[in-house]
């Protein structure tokens, strides 16, 4: 043979070796990366083909499919009953710009393609199955209230069964209906949430921080009696008024000028919100304990999974006294999430154990059977129970003859901590009011906690108030889990 064509041949020959050699590199090792790329348009023809699985509450789909009539639009698009009212549990799932929040977790389950619902013949011919749903802990009553009493308010609510940390409610608002953004052609609807100042598709319950102002006055409170500074929340505490924050000139004032915070308990101090207290209690035990009492709350943790990750809420390091005296009265850099107030309430009404919250109770297939369950009341302890009594008896104090009393509840036990945190450079923006709360059933033993946060609510400066703003929507939640 020639020898030119010799080495022309082996060279076609390598040539041939090292397409099959690629081929097989693909089909065996890199088919299941390729089927799973964002960009492969056949996963999102495949995932709408059929109709996809509902997100359940209370035995009800609050979401649903439809067949679709545009041409551009895939074969079935996510429906949404009642879609504004359950936007903060559900999340969207969109043709065109994916799927979040409870959507995008269990987008495998609801689709069809999770390994789970699957028999031994469909996972080897890749067939798609029909798809699962997901059961969500969410109480319907308490998410109207909750939603209604919002109205047109920025800020965010969330209650829990401090039992069995069941989330019975999370409302954001403002809101937004995701059946708006569910199609491919829906580009004009999504440009005007981008575009929106409010930014109603960011779910506030669980993703924005705020300072939470004198309502975490209980963990500091917490932290007195934990750590023996005081014994109880009826012995007088070392705080003068006014009181100057530490190696500095600066005084801290009280919201109310005449009332008894000079040396006041701590059931006091709360009744009347007394900033002198609590900061000079938060320098009394440093940064350290009190970050230990606020991350056995809850804060600090990052991977707050309910099963949507919940934004960190943080209680800072590195300060100096003064820093660490205004953290007392849940400034400087302390921030947190209506979920995380919730769940410093929860742990107070549950005897001192936090239980995990969570909004998702079970998993199932088409036929109703759980492919997978999440148990209630997995519990830490966070507090001594004797410590729990304490502060719920003092949030009663606040709730009956404090500065909560628009949260009673007729025959129900209702203790609470009202919050205004200052918002902007020298609190020159309209100031957050927050609530946090539990009530407690007299003759069933129902039980809920609460976390309640306005934004801005319209309200001149000078009517912004945790127990004008927050206190009647959280009544209005607690008052629909009593009696669901």
């Amino acid at each position: 043979m020639n020898k030119t064509i010799r080495r022309a041949s082996v060279f076609c020959l390598l040539m041939v070796l090292a397409l099959l050699v690629r081929a097989t590199w693909v089909q065996a090792y890199e088919a299941r990366a390729l089927a799973d790329d964002e960009h492969n348009r056949r996963n999102v023809i495949a995932q709408y083909a059929q109709p996809l699985g509902d997100i359940i509450v209370a035995g009800s789909p609050v979401t649903g499919s439809k067949e679709t009539r545009s041409v551009d639009d895939l074969r079935y698009k996510r429906s949404y009953t009642q879609g504004e009212l359950y936007a903060a549990v559900t999340g969207y799932s969109s043709q065109a710009y994916g799927a979040t929040q409870l959507e995008g977790i269990y987008s495998d389950v609801l689709d069809g393609t999770d390994d789970r619902l699957k028999n031994p013949a469909d996972l080897l011919t890749g067939e798609q199955t029909s798809p699962g749903d997901v059961v969500t802990t969410i109480d319907p009553g308490v998410q109207k209230a909750a939603f209604e009493a919002l109205g047109d308010d920025r800020g965010a609510a969330v209650a829990i069964d401090p039992e069995t940390g069941r989330i019975l409610g999370m409302v954001s608002s403002p809101s937004y209906d995701p059946s708006d953004i569910s199609g491919t052609s829906d580009g004009d609807a999504w440009q005007k949430l981008l575009d929106d100042k409010d930014k109603p598709l960011v779910n506030r319950a669980l993703r924005q921080p705020l300072p939470p102002g004198s309502t975490f006055k209980l963990v500091v409170a917490s932290a007195a009696l934990e750590n023996g500074l005081y014994s109880s929340v009826d012995e007088a505490t070392d705080s003068p008024d006014p009181y100057t924050l530490p190696h500095t000139t600066t005084v801290l004032s009280n919201e109310n000028p005449s009332a008894p915070c000079e040396n006041a308990t701590l059931r006091t101090a709360l009744q009347y919100s007394c900033n002198n207290v609590f900061a000079k209690v938060a320098a009394d035990l440093g940064q350290d304990k009190l970050k230990a009492m606020a991350d056995a709350f809850g804060f600090d943790t990052e991977k707050l999974d309910v099963p949507v990750r919940a934004s960190q809420s943080v209680y800072p390091s590195g300060m100096d006294d003064a820093q660490t005296a205004l953290t007392g009265i849940g400034q400087f850099e302390v921030t947190a999430t209506p979920l995380q107030m919730a769940m410093v309430s929860s742990a107070l009404a549950n005897g001192g154990e936090l239980a995990s919250p969570h909004m998702v109770s079970k998993v199932t297939d088409s036929d109703g059977s759980t492919l997978q369950e999440y148990s209630d009341g997995d519990t830490e302890r966070v507090v001594k129970a004797s410590t729990a009594e304490q502060l719920r008896s003092a949030m009663v104090t606040v709730v009956e003859e404090g500065t909560g009393s628009n949260a009673r509840i007729d025959g129900a036990e209702v203790g609470g901590k009202t919050g205004t945190a200052q918002n902007g450079v020298d609190n020159s923006n309209t100031p957050y009011a927050w609530f946090t709360s539990y009530a407690k059933d007299d003759s069933t033993g129902k039980q809920v906690a609460v976390a309640v946060v306005v934004e801005d609510s319209g309200a001149a400066r000078s009517e912004v108030s945790g127990n004008g703003l927050a206190a009647p929507i959280a009544q209005k939640m607690m008052k629909a889990a009593l009696t669901s």
